[in-house]
Order: C-alpha cells, then structure tokens, then sequence
C-alpha cells in the first residue's frame, strides 16, 4: 500500500539499462500496437473515489485525473499541471494558484477555481486516504475563476503538498445526471470525473483484464504526435505468467519481476529495463494491542530474530536495507537504524518472557501478499529462524484487500499477530509514515501496529510546523520517533526498500521511473514505436 512537509530532497538516482545483449534469442514482439498493456501483481482497483481513494489504483487514477502540480524527481521540485504558476506570501501561510486556462473535466465541465475548490473540500470532508495533507488549510477564495488562493493555519509546502500521488486529484464533484448525495456510488461503479488524458472505458472487477482506459478526445494538452490512445491494465498476480506475457509481447510493461527473471529479461534485444531506487519499504507490523505479541519484548525478540542481510543477499539486488522507517532521499532517513539478525539477544527476551528454547512453545500468525516473491522469500528465512526459538510462524499468503479486512477486525484477537505491508510516500516527504501508520486512530485504518501512545501522538502532531519553521527540529523529531517506535515500542520492524525493476518493450521511447507515484507509468508521455 502506500502513503506519506518540507521541501523534496528526493534521491532520484535512475539506472538504465536498454537490453541489446548478443545472448539469447529475441522472442518478444516489437511491433507498435496503439495499447499500452500494464501487468501488474495485485488487485488492480479497490477504491474508484479520487477523494479517498488510497491503493493500487494508483496506477490507474495518476493516468484519469490531474493535480495542481506534479514532482519531478530530476530537479527535485514540482513543475506545473493544473497550475501553472503559484507563489506563496513571506511567512508561508497564503498561497496563490493560477490556473490553466481552457481545461474541461471529461464531462465537459470547465475546470475553474470554484471547482477546484469544490473537488478539496469534498477531499477533506469524506477524512479518507490522504485527505490529511489538506490539514494546513483553513479556508480557500476563488477571487476569479482562474485562481486560488489557500490560507494556512501554519505554514506548509502547498505547491509539494499539491503534487501528492493522493488526495490532491482535481475533479467534477457535480456532473451532469449525477443527483446529490449520489457521486460515491456513481464513482465506484468504475466513472469517472477527471481531466487526464485517458478515461475509464471499463471496469472488469475479478478478471485478468480488469481496467481499460481510452484516450479522453477533448485532454487539454491534445494528442499530436504519436501517442498511446488506451491503456489496459492486467492482474496477473504469478510473476512467472506476467515473465511469459512480457516474453510473448502479450503485454508490454511488467511493474515487478522477480531477481532471476529481471536478469534474463536483459537478454532480450526487444526488452528495456530499467532499475530506480524507490521511496517504498516492507514494514512488518506487529500486534501491540492483543495476543502474544502484546508483551514488548516478544516484539523486540521477532525483530532479532529477523534475518535482514540474509534477506538482501538472497533478493539479489532488488531491495536495499532499511535504515530506519524513512527510505534514502528523504529528510529524517537514519543509517544508524539500520538492523542486522542477533539470535543471542533474541534466546534472551524470550527467556525473560517465559517463551524460547526450554520455554513455553510459541505460534504467532502472520499474513502476506499472496504472488510477492520477496514477502514469500521473507516468511520462508523467518520461520527457519523462529522454529529454532521454540516458535512456530503460522504464514498465510492472502489478497490484499482480505488481509486488510482481518486487520481491522472489532476484536483485536482475531487480527494477525504479524503483518507484511509496504508503505510509501504521499509526496516527498516522511511524514506519511508517521500520521498514517502509528498515530492512534479510531476506527482501524493503516495503523496496523494498533499503537495508542498519545505521546507518540503529540510528537507526530509537531512534524508539520516544525517542518517549515525549524528544519532542524523536525530531524530531530523523526530520529526520536523512530527510536520511539522501532526499539522502546517495538511496534514494527523496517525489512528493505525496494529498488523498482520493470521491463518494457524496447520500442517505447520517453518511460522514466518517478519514485513519488510508485508504479505508476504515465502513459500519456510514452512514445510507441511506429
């Protein structure tokens, strides 16, 4: 999953390497086909809402609907969409947006400032996904139908904050033969209201083709030159089909494979690949509020006991260490936290606590992505490490959408006693992981640790001002959160980031990874070949 004020320092390190490789033999097809077909390893779409949206649909929405600016991980700073100029006052509490002239919604709506203004507050209303990067704002004018001015209650980065991957879409909240009250539903029935270059052809839920999308005719940036004019996104949730479909030129961009698979694909004159450190981590996060694992140092022991460079060394250079909750790139990033396996300090806590080797037998529970070669990777060195401490490690691979709802369950007895999820940034800051992932909430969202620590809450509170007031004292912040929460806590345990590898059909030019929309292939900017 995903999510995430300070200005970008966004690490955008790209790797490129275009396979023209005298081994093995080409057998992928290169000729152009006018549909860019995307295979991807999890459920496609759980939430059609740009409002709260706050999942993998990503990969969809970034392509149907725009935001005021979008990040640019090669100058490290935003660069207009729907915006094309902003400026702030001197103590970073106003700030004013020009829009883009001549824009329509796909309904044919105009895009104005009263909608714009109309799409963040229904945003911040329905308090799902991202809404929360809106926090700063107190009151938006539309002096004109061009402009838009925020006032702040503290200062903030709004032209960063504009650029988030959710939360901040611009849509119609009132398109023709919509009644009131009715857009949620209209919504998720797979329509939409956006003003990107493509809109939602069809919705497949549960099959392999799950989501077209066609060129929207009236995109305000027009289709001259050579263009995809649909997109079809896959779910093809077993690496080694997805491998067969890229080879046969089925489809032709993959979002992962697995180590062994991405280096055969180099071998493929008619394959490109592409390597890019990535602003997303696995985080396992453990029961605090029930079962065994509520006893700290039973978390503190499981988080010993985890192999992590035995984990790199077998990923093969499809992740990096964790170092810390915070990815490299961005501000409040530890090296210092970086943990390896100790057995022994492990023996030793679950001694204390009654439980190890001629202790009490331990079982734990633990959910995982079903199809994602490294979680499965992870359980496999983890329950050979556990089972060595008198601990049985119960693993159940499961789709994402029905590990979320055990993890939410009213009973916290019945949630998972581990859980494997990635996180990753909103826009380009650390902040995300904080808010969304160990501030106290009711009713359960992506506080999955259950932590209730109020605080960790008032800290949490702190980050945003201090992040535009005093830089320093904000580091200072994350580094006290972190040791917080991964050592006195022991909530969760960081176990790698990603490096993102994809491959691709050698013959599209202008595909460049952007870490801050993960996965994400803004397929607008692709050229195909002829």
């Amino acid at each position: 999953m995903a999510r995430r004020l300070r200005l970008p320092t966004l690490a955008a390190a790209v790797a490129l390497c275009v396979a023209g490789c005298a081994g093995g033999t080409p057998q992928a097809a290169t000729a152009f086909s006018p549909t860019f077909t995307y295979s991807y390893h999890r459920d496609v779409v759980t939430d059609w809402d740009p409002a709260t949206s706050y999942s993998n649909e990503l990969i969809v929405l970034q392509n149907v609907y725009e935001s005021l600016t979008r990040y640019d991980p090669a100058t490290r700073a935003v660069k207009p969409q729907l915006a094309t100029s902003w400026a702030s006052s001197a103590d970073g509490r106003t700030w004013t947006f020009h829009l883009r002239r001549g824009v329509r919604f796909h309904d044919g709506a105009p895009v104005t400032a009263q909608a714009a203004k109309a799409a963040i507050e229904r945003t911040v209303a329905a308090q799902g996904g991202a809404a929360y990067i809106w926090d700063a704002v107190s009151s938006i004018d539309t002096p004109d139908p061009a402009t838009l001015v925020f006032h702040l209650s503290y200062a903030a980065p709004m032209d960063v904050i504009a650029s988030s991957d959710y939360g901040a879409y611009i849509y119609d909240t009132t398109p023709p033969g919509v009644k009131p009250g009715a857009l949620k539903n209209w919504l998720e029935a797979g329509h939409d209201t956006g003003t990107g270059p493509y809109t939602v052809a069809a919705w497949n839920q549960g099959q392999e083709a799950e989501v077209t999308l066609n060129a929207s005719t009236g995109y305000w940036a027009g289709w001259s030159g050579r263009h995809y004019r649909q997109i079809v996104f896959n779910h093809t949730p077993d690496v080694t089909t997805a491998w067969q479909t890229m080879e046969t030129g089925e489809v032709n961009f993959v979002a992962q494979l697995n180590p062994e698979l991405f280096k055969e694909a180099t071998h493929f004159r008619s394959l490109a690949t592409q390597a890019t450190p990535s602003l997303q981590n696995m985080i396992a996060f453990f029961n605090t509020a029930a079962g065994p694992l509520k006893d700290v140092r039973l978390r503190q022991a499981v988080q010993n006991a985890i192999n992590y460079d035995g984990l790199l060394a077998a990923l093969h250079g499809s992740v990096g260490p964790a170092q810390g909750l915070i990815p490299s790139g961005l501000p409040g990033n530890d090296p210092s936290l970086t943990r390896h396996q100790n057995l022994s300090l492990a023996r030793k806590q679950l001694a204390e606590a009654g439980y190890g080797p001629g202790g009490k037998h331990l079982t734990l529970n633990l959910t995982y992505a079903q199809g994602d070669d490294a979680q499965q990777l992870l359980v496999t060195l983890l329950s050979s490490d556990l089972q060595g401490l008198n601990i049985t490690l119960d693993a159940r691979p499961m789709q994402w959408n029905a590990q979320w709802a055990q993890a939410k369950f009213a009973d916290p007895a019945h949630r998972q006693d581990i859980l494997l999820m990635y996180w990753y940034a909103d826009y380009a800051s650390a902040y995300g992981w904080f808010i969304n992932l160990f501030h106290s909430a009711q009713p359960v969202s992506f506080n999955l640790s259950y932590l209730d620590d109020p605080v960790v809450d008032r800290e949490i509170d702190a980050i945003p001002q201090l992040t535009a007031t005093d830089p320093a004292a904000a580091r200072a912040n994350y580094a006290l959160l972190q040791r917080q929460l991964l050592e006195q806590h022991a909530a969760a345990a960081p176990l790698f980031v990603n490096t993102y590898q994809r491959v691709y059909a050698s013959g599209i030019t202008g595909y460049r990874d952007n870490p801050a929309y993960p996965d994400v292939v803004f397929v607008y900017d692709l050229e195909p070949s002829p």
